[in-house]
């Protein structure tokens, strides 16, 4: 092949992909697409927590009306997923507000909207605490060494209890499907993550054979892993109205229906046990995890498994026991969200950290430098580390904001400073990735090259950073790379866009795609090849490295390829007399092998980092006998740019030699470590909080519990900080 000398795409800030189509408005999200006879779809949602479906009556013209209920469905009633328990269209049995019982199709929306659907049920009594279900969809143990031993090495224990919250993914674009029936087969296009999911639940659901399911992948407005297992619920849905009607279905959902409805982050909750030494040294650590999974399993085995394995944070100790289950109660299922699980195992073992600092009266970045794992040590599954960046992050935030100056001056005053310290394993957990067996395909084009993958753009630059491995790595100019559209019709299944594996893994199975293409060519530009040679396609598969060795029946292991690293240093102000915390400074490093697009990996970390604020202080999910009382975004807040401070990240590169140029994955973590930072600056104050999020309600109660009267407004407290609008309206109105 001719000299690429010159060419760089990797780790330079290439122009998107998908830019200009997004900034002038031409890309088309499912809203926007129509169909010929198209129909517009209903959902009609149970109204109690629990029960049984006694009777069904529709009051109104229903004439010209399309109507689905369980009846209809021509295979399995569930939604194929990991636990066959979830019904697509509840048959009698109802488990939780909002379960979906029947579908309504019309033309005219109108009419679609005035029938009314009457429901009679049979009550049953519902059970809204993890704690007093019987029914457990998942329980891992992780032991290593003796706690026994450990506890008896121990000169103090540490014991803590920490709660989370439930969390909304609030993506910009709700979820939505139209289903186009053809030849007894269905073509489903869709706002969502998975593709191949979605194909395989359809599937199952309607008793067809591959080649007569077709998915496509919409422009798609945010997922934040709400949109990895949900979309397979609402294209179940569009397809049985299609298939019924013999025309094309709408469903797509308002933004009330979507929020009460969908999945959310499992709440849970964290018991600490901790032994340590007088110096800060951790001799035992015994934790016990209560994930809430609500109603149906969804991905809650998943959820608990990575949130256990991150539990007991990047930390060394000889003697460990980790334990958890995820249970089920008469809510919403709880499905993936960004983190998956370890932002909620990281919070408690993070403000636990800070609270043994306090105990011991030591400095909690010493702490975390005594027990910060290091290369060679052992994780919690036995995994020995290569790759450990957990002091280089560490030491580099602190550094970089002063830490430990900043916490000296703020001493006393309204104003406190903390910091977290966390990891985050890139890819699936365990055997996971081979069993996906992904495969990535590459196409010789007259220009460069064509890429086929499953995986999705959903605003994190997947199409950008693949074209620019494949560039690199092939030797032509970036913009002579094209990517394909996630359509299951015309690309392998390269695995969901999920736990920071969009990048590491399937990257580096394009990279190896590309190595051969190359070689190939030789000499030859693609376009002489193509006129010599005719057409070529590289397909590869993930293999795993034989390094890598994991037992899931015990949890032993290697748990992940690789992990990134990365601490988070957080500023706070208390208003003394709202109660309102707001953060004024934030210092984030992040270790994440090789940054192939630099500002869109610093955006990932910004956007992590800001939600994560989100998830500490304002996100309440409040519920009500297992409904969401404030599904509308006028009373469920979310921070905006008047409540986020400047985020000043720090990207350090320690390539992963598995990964494509190095690469690990950056998605995730950055929503593992805002919470505990903060929670650990409001302790800086004096506040003991251990659950999150921390309302102003919250807050006044913890600051009255301890000793003295609550914050003192001191001169320098007296400082007012006006609160965001939003903020404002959520003290008047809160649910």
């Amino acid at each position: 092949m001719r000299s690429s000398r010159g060419l760089k795409a990797v780790g330079r800030n290439v122009l998107r992909k998908d830019g200009v189509e997004k900034v002038s408005g031409a890309a088309r999200y499912i809203d926007d697409l129509s169909f010929p006879n198209l129909l517009h779809a209903r959902t009609i949602r149970s109204t109690i927590p629990s029960g049984h479906v006694v009777d069904i009556q529709y009051h109104g013209d229903t004439t010209g009306f399309t109507i689905v209920d369980h009846r209809d469905v021509p295979g399995r009633n569930i939604v194929a997923l990991i636990d066959d328990d979830q019904p697509c269209l509840a048959e009698r049995t109802i488990r939780h507000f909002a379960e979906p019982i029947v579908l309504l199709a019309h033309e005219n929306r109108e009419r679609l909207n005035a029938v009314d659907v009457q429901i009679a049920y049979r009550e049953a009594t519902p059970n809204f605490d993890p704690a007093a279900s019987k029914t457990s969809f998942k329980t891992i143990a992780i032991e290593k060494g003796s706690l026994d031993e450990g506890f008896a090495a121990a000169d103090v224990v540490v014991e803590g209890e920490y709660r989370a919250g439930h969390q909304e993914q609030l993506y910009i674009e709700p979820n939505g499907a139209i289903a186009v029936p053809a030849g007894g087969g269905i073509t489903l296009y869709g706002s969502m993550q998975c593709p191949y999911y979605v194909h395989r639940a359809l599937k199952v659901l309607l008793g067809l054979p591959d080649h007569k399911v077709r998915v496509i992948q919409t422009e798609t407005g945010g997922g934040f892993g709400g949109k990895e297992e949900y979309p397979s619920m609402i294209a179940g849905h569009a397809a049985l109205l299609a298939l019924k009607a013999g025309r094309p279905v709408k469903l797509v959902y308002d933004r009330v229906e979507d929020m009460v409805a969908t999945t959310k982050r499992h709440p849970a909750v964290i018991h600490h046990r901790t032994g340590v030494t007088r110096d800060g040294r951790l001799t035992a650590i015994d934790i016990d995890a209560l994930f809430d999974g609500g109603a149906y399993a969804t991905l809650s085995a998943v959820v608990l498994s990575r949130g256990l394995i991150h539990a007991s944070g990047p930390y060394r100790c000889d003697h460990v026991r980790i334990r958890g289950r995820a249970v089920m109660t008469n809510t919403p299922p709880n499905g993936a969200f960004r983190g998956f699980g370890a932002p909620q195992t990281q919070l408690a073992a993070e403000i636990h950290m800070d609270r043994i600092a306090g105990q011991l009266g030591l400095d909690p970045v010493r702490v975390r430098e005594i027990n910060a794992l290091r290369p060679g040590d052992t994780t919690a599954t036995g995994q020995r580390l290569g790759d450990c960046s957990a002091l280089q992050v560490l030491r580099a935030a602190v550094e970089r904001s002063a830490f430990k100056r900043r916490r000296r001056a703020l001493a006393g005053t309204n104003r406190g400073i903390g910091l977290a310290l966390f990891f985050h394993g890139s890819g699936f957990t365990g055997g996971g990735e081979v069993a996906l067996a992904s495969k990535a395909s590459l196409a010789l084009t007259g220009r460069g090259a064509r890429i086929f993958v499953a995986s999705t753009e959903i605003g994190q630059g997947t199409r950008t950073m693949h074209a620019q491995i494949v560039a690199d790595t092939l030797g032509v100019p970036y913009d002579c790379v094209e990517v394909n559209a996630a359509d299951t019709g015309e690309v392998p299944n390269s695995g969901p866009t999920v736990a920071s594996r969009t990048c590491m893994v399937v990257g580096r199975i394009l990279q190896r795609c590309a190595e051969e293409m190359r070689e190939r060519l030789g000499t030859l530009t693609p376009g002489e090849y193509l006129r010599t040679h005719g057409p070529l396609v590289i397909t590869k598969q993930y293999e795993k490295s034989s390094a890598i060795a994991w037992d899931d029946h015990s949890y032993r292991g290697d748990a992940y390829g690789s992990y990134g690293w990365a601490c988070d240093v957080v500023e706070v102000e208390v208003d003394p007399d709202t109660w309102q915390v707001k953060p004024t400074a934030f210092t984030t490093v992040h270790e994440i092998g090789k940054a192939i697009h630099p500002m869109l990996a610093s955006g990932q970390i910004e956007g992590g980092s800001a939600q994560g604020i989100g998830y500490a202080l304002f996100e309440e999910v409040v519920m009500r006998d297992g409904r969401m009382a404030n599904c509308q975004l006028t009373n469920y807040i979310v921070p905006t740019t008047l409540d986020t401070p400047a985020i000043d990240v720090v990207m350090l590169e320690n390539p992963y030699k598995h990964g494509p140029f190095g690469a690990k994955g950056v998605g995730e973590m950055p929503i593992d470590g805002p919470a505990p930072a903060i929670i650990n600056a409001l302790r800086h104050m004096g506040i003991d909080l251990r659950e999150i999020p921390a309302t102003p309600e919250k807050i006044m109660a913890a600051s009255a519990e301890r000793t003295g009267s609550g914050i003192t407004k001191s001169r320098s407290a007296r400082r007012y900080t006006k609160p965001s609008s939003k903020t404002l309206h959520a003290l008047r109105e809160k649910p």
